[in-house]
């Protein structure tokens, strides 16, 4: 416990923000600096660990029962861009005593019980979160910390059985280029992978959405104010209009849930001339992604019409799809995560991703990968925080399942 929560916390001061207003890849240079530590703590357990040119850290634990297959675990060195991950500043709380948790740094930062429900059942546990001028950085530095430590776990205890363990750590999949370099064909001829980046404990998910992303681009007239009348058409205030037209009470993160889709805009940048929208579309349903740019294609002809001298164009890119089908070709992935669960003495919680892993493009590109709880709350936010215990926990169910799947 304690070795675990010290690579935790070394992990999480090291800031790994993405950054997607660069192509460069990595995009920030923390991710490097991370990605070299963990290749060197693998090296120090004796195993072949390199850092290739894009900052991917691999590794092999080799098998010790003949004829297992082998099987991969990932996680991400990046947090994600929306908030600060410089000069993180993590809070231990050990022995939780209950009741809302205020940030040291910045007291109007609450973790409310009536908003984290999971904290009931965490009081004498280890809580740990950020001074609230941050993110913690759990997703997934929880994943790192797992995965770093099952290994260490199976190297240090040869008596345990495992066949072949690939290990591969990828940068920038908060913004949605964790794969980018990478193919099922480097891990080793994994026939299965698993990505520790999940809340909670003895949780297993096997559906995320499927995902594209979307510019609209709304180009206006831009004349100097004093002259502007009848010559100007603002687009700023189109952008305005155009928003406004969104459903209001459906397709927005803020009043789905389950297995409801969502039309999210995110960024807005512009002035007078030209203001550029990013939307986010996500469903489980794929063709419904279709569905929702046509809406946005169907808003921009309407602004058209009635500002004969704007522009509106909509453009779609792909970012990753439902992994469902992917995984079921490989049902053993599942099963032998639910297995593992067990024998870790949980019960296994099946659940849906209401986001994306690198494991969902993994599976597109091939090699089924399933998300596994690392004990990540409040992700992408100065309220994150996660649990030592629960990380522990994901620590044991790795074990064991480096167990079932060689038939042990």
């Amino acid at each position: 416990m304690s070795a675990l929560l010290d690579r935790f916390l070394r992990y999480a001061r090291i800031d790994t923000q993405a950054d997607d207003r660069t192509t460069a890849y990595p995009s920030s240079p923390g991710q490097l600096v991370l990605g070299a530590m963990l290749r060197d703590e693998l090296r120090a357990l004796g195993l072949d660990a390199r850092q290739d040119e894009h900052g991917l850290v691999f590794a092999t634990v080799p098998g010790n029962v003949p004829g297992a297959p082998t099987i991969a675990f990932n996680a991400h060195v990046d947090t994600n861009p929306e908030n600060s991950g410089k000069d993180v500043n993590p809070q231990v709380i050990r022995a939780y005593a209950g009741g809302d948790i205020t940030l040291p740094k910045d007291p109007s930062k609450v973790i409310r019980v009536a908003d984290n429900p999971e904290l009931t059942a965490l009081v004498g546990k280890t809580i740990i979160t950020t001074d609230g001028t941050t993110l913690l950085g759990a997703d997934d530095k929880a994943g790192l910390a797992v995965i770093m430590e099952a290994v260490r776990t199976l190297v240090e205890n040869p008596g345990l059985p495992h066949g072949p363990v690939a290990v591969v750590f990828t940068c920038d999949e908060e913004i949605g280029r964790g794969v980018l370099h990478l193919e099922p064909a480097m891990l080793g001829g994994a026939v299965a992978a698993y990505t520790l980046d999940g809340a909670g404990t003895a949780e297993i998910e096997d559906e995320t959405f499927s995902a594209d992303a979307a510019t609209v681009t709304i180009t206006g007239v831009n004349i100097h104010p004093s002259i502007a009348k009848g010559r100007m058409t603002n687009a700023i205030r189109l952008a305005g209009m155009f928003l406004d037209r969104l459903p209001k009470r459906r397709l927005s993160p803020e009043t789905t849930a389950g297995r409801d889709g969502f039309l999210h805009p995110l960024t807005i940048d512009g002035g007078v001339g030209e203001v550029k929208i990013g939307f986010l579309l996500r469903d489980f349903d794929t063709p419904q992604l279709a569905v929702q740019a046509e809406l946005l294609r169907e808003i921009g002809r309407q602004v058209e019409r009635e500002y004969p001298e704007a522009k509106v164009t909509v453009e779609v890119r792909k970012q990753y799809r439902n992994m469902r089908d992917g995984i079921a070709k490989e049902p053993r992935a599942i099963a032998y995560a639910a297995e593992a669960v067990k024998r870790a003495g949980m019960e296994p919680k099946f659940k849906i991703i209401r986001g994306g892993t690198d494991g969902a493009m993994l599976t597109e590109k091939g090699l089924p990968t399933p998300n596994l709880s690392t004990g990540e709350h409040n992700p992408h936010s100065p309220l994150e925080w996660t649990c030592l215990e629960e990380m522990e926990a994901a620590v044991r169910v790795v074990v064991e399942l480096c167990g079932v799947w060689a038939g042990r």
